[in-house]
């Protein structure tokens, strides 16, 4: 079943929520003090592409710089990439075969708002955790 979605998802707004994230990783990539909003943006694209099957969690060794860092790429990007999903997210949710992935795009907004501090991980990994 998650590989259906995940199909779905990629060829329904997946593929297009990518290149932003890609996008924005390139921009923060030229600016070299920015890379690592870039390397955080391309590890949200992958995501993106694939979300079915993994979870986001918090970081333990997340501190200050994290925060700080989250409140410039939530100026620069956060909100525009957030707007992104809010808006595949209810286009999405017009369909009754398109709710879970509308359900999906609006999991991703946190994300996509607060991306440093934060990993990417397989659901198993998080179901393992909470045992």
């Amino acid at each position: 079943m998650r590989t259906l979605l995940n199909v779905l998802w990629l060829v329904l707004c997946g593929f297009w929520m990518a290149i932003g994230y890609a996008v924005a990783g390139v921009v923060c990539f030229v600016f070299i003090i920015t890379i690592p909003f870039g390397l955080a943006s391309f590890r949200i694209a992958s995501y993106a592409l694939w979300p079915f099957g993994r979870e986001v969690v918090q970081r333990g060794d997340a501190g200050a710089a994290s925060a700080i860092g989250n409140v410039i790429w939530f100026v620069v990007a956060g909100i525009w990439l957030a707007i992104g999903h809010a808006v595949s997210g209810v286009a999405l949710c017009l369909t009754v075969i398109g709710i879970p992935l509308g359900i999906a795009s609006f999991k991703m907004i946190p994300v996509s708002l607060l991306p440093l501090g934060r990993e990417i991980v397989p659901s198993y990994q998080v179901f393992h955790a909470a045992r």
